[in-house]
């Protein structure tokens, strides 16, 4: 019994602790939706009262009913009797139209919740530090917050409501039968412990069982990606893996399910027990009350009543209780998100930022910089030096994993370095805010984004800042080498892109680049890096291409990161890298006669 008692003083120690969660819970929800909170409020007060006038009234009507009777259907009696009779109607009719504006308020208010926590993710998600994506623990988080992130909340307020309405009921109906003895309410509180403490385990069980298997519902929901996503279909297909792929979802799906059905049993075996003794002990004070009965000690009224009052508070304990119960295991839940949005950013803007001066042409300068990724021992730039003087073109070339990658991150701050500095204009990137930094830059990255919309949106969201004109558009396009392609298109700058989207047209690796490319110049941005800019082209595009990329280069600095020696030759300076910094720098014909690794890649592309 001690050990019991002490595992039940544990399970309310874990509650209590996790009710620091519900302040935040509430702030979130007011400042979602701060009318609708306050009628629902309103509106759960007075269901809460309803039922209590809803017995006391059954009393009445039945007192008066037997008095009527015994009076030989007198007509005061009678009228009385229809009088009770028309206010249980009118208070019946209350409680529906309530519960019809309640559904309908929640509806209103969890629509709400869900919008504003969903943006909280997002704002998150957008700010988090790169490094961060990095990390398998962050995507758990993140996987934790977007699956109950959006739906704990709204349940916590069904369980907060429903707390609400039980507890002023509870309290009414404890005072009816105190009325009969004072044990009576206590013996009905005790009976509902043991379903409090089935609700209090089983909630923190299967807390640490969700957080225990999320890699296992990630890898499951990385199956289900892998077997109905267009981007997949064509290589499940070619090498028949759709079966194996089906086998690995099933399998982990299999497990997760034994699991949860494990949980299950053991909850619905506790719960049954505690239904049990709770019976019992409403059955003892049901006898009391019927013997009381028989011996003319109340009236029938009073039985109709005493009866209707237990039974309503025992289903409103177990109710209340198992609410707490559902509280806890939300407020559990409620801690990933919390964990999720308390996430601290490592890379962020200075209180007092500098600024970069307008209108003149930006010089990029590494210094002794050492980085290496989160989580990676291998280190990525080792005391990496370089200078792109403003206005000039760069290409860095090397092998796969030699670092050329990193450099973008670095210029771009979405990492910072371990050591030394990153800068623009000598000013030390870490001294800009980030708005201000990223402003300067336009990027085309190795894999760019596919956004589903029309032509002309995804070249405006290089730069949402400025006014997408037409011509502005179209000069983009041309720049990009897209212009005439667009232009044969049905709807030409207004045809819809991507399969996602009704009526959505898809286009080639290679045009899909192109459009990426026409984003990246619409930006007007002082440094342009490109990242593999032709590695969706074929060999002809790639050289007329690039010749006029010279032209439209003019006037910007321009960093060209790529391992195909035919696109670093049109630069001004080629850099090549390896082991995490520059081992050999020149012209085109500087780099050939130097018979270093530039030569010997040059040879064996060729």
């Amino acid at each position: 019994m001690y050990d019991q008692l002490s595992i039940l003083r544990k399970k309310l120690g874990d509650a209590v602790a996790q009710l620091y969660h519900l302040p935040r819970v509430l702030v979130l929800v007011w400042a979602a939706s701060h009318r609708w909170t306050v009628a629902w409020c309103a509106v759960l007060l007075v269901q809460g009262a309803l039922p209590v006038a809803t017995v006391f009234l059954a009393k009445q009507l039945v007192d008066a009913v037997v008095a009527a009777m015994r009076s030989g259907g007198g007509g005061a009696m009678v009228q009385t009797a229809v009088v009770l009779v028309l206010s249980l109607a009118a208070v019946l009719t209350l409680s529906e139209i309530l519960k019809a504006a309640a559904s309908y308020i929640r509806t209103a208010q969890a629509e709400l919740v869900q919008d504003y926590i969903r943006n909280l993710i997002h704002l998150k998600s957008a700010e988090a530090d790169m490094a961060f994506y990095d990390s398998a623990e962050f995507y758990d988080h993140l996987h934790r917050a977007r699956d109950e992130g959006s739906s704990r909340p709204v349940s916590l307020l069904e369980n907060l409501g429903a707390l609400l309405q039980s507890g002023v009921t509870l309290l009414a109906m404890g005072a009816v039968l105190a009325r009969f003895g004072w044990w009576i309410p206590v013996a009905l509180g005790a009976s509902t412990l043991p379903a409090l403490e089935v609700a209090l385990r089983y909630g923190l069980r299967h807390h640490l069982w969700r957080k225990r298997v999320t890699p296992d519902e990630r890898r499951s929901s990385y199956y289900d990606f892998l077997l109905t996503e267009g981007e997949t279909a064509a290589e499940l297909r070619l090498f028949g893996l759709s079966e194996h792929f089906e086998t690995l979802y099933q399998g982990g799906r299999a497990r997760l399910r034994k699991q949860r059905l494990e949980l299950a049993r053991g909850q619905s075996r506790a719960e049954i027990a505690a239904g049990m003794f709770a019976l019992g002990l409403s059955g003892v004070c049901m006898a009391w009350m019927v013997w009381r009965a028989a011996m003319g000690m109340v009236t029938l009224g009073e039985l109709v009543m005493f009866y209707q009052a237990f039974q309503q508070g025992l289903g409103l304990l177990r109710t209340l209780l198992q609410g707490v119960g559902q509280l806890y295991y939300n407020l559990l839940f409620l801690g990933n998100l919390f964990e999720f949005l308390s996430l601290e950013r490592k890379v962020v803007s200075p209180e007092v930022p500098a600024q970069l001066e307008s209108g003149v042409q930006r010089e990029i300068r590494f210094r002794d910089v050492r980085f290496r990724y989160p989580g990676i021992g291998q280190t990525a730039l080792d005391g990496f030096t370089l200078t792109i003087p403003a206005g000039s073109i760069a290409a860095v070339v090397g092998p796969n994993g030699a670092g050329k990658s990193t450099l973008l991150k670095l210029l771009c701050r979405f990492y910072d370095p371990e050591e030394g500095n990153v800068e623009i204009d000598g000013i030390d990137l870490r001294k800009l805010s980030l708005e201000e930094l990223r402003r300067h830059i336009a990027v085309l990255f190795q894999q760019p984004v596919h956004y589903g919309g029309t032509v002309r949106d995804n070249i405006a969201l290089g730069d949402l800042e400025s006014t997408a004109t037409d011509e502005a558009i179209q000069k983009a396009a041309e720049e990009a080498g897209i212009l005439e392609k667009i232009e044969g298109l049905p709807g030409g700058f207004e045809t819809i892109l991507g399969r996602w989207l009704a009526e959505g047209m898809e286009l080639s690796v290679g045009e899909w680049q192109r459009v990426a490319l026409a984003r990246c110049f619409f930006r007007q941005a002082g440094i342009i890096v490109l990242d593999e800019p032709t590695s969706a082209m074929d060999p002809w595009a790639e050289a007329d291409w690039l010749r006029y990329f010279r032209r439209l280069a003019e006037g910007r600095t321009v960093l060209i990161i790529t391992h195909r020696f035919t696109t670093a030759m049109y630069a001004d300076v080629i850099h090549v890298m390896g082991e995490g910094r520059v081992v050999e720098s020149g012209t085109h014909e500087e780099l050939l006669r130097g018979r270093g690794r530039y030569a010997a890649g040059w040879a064996a592309q060729r």
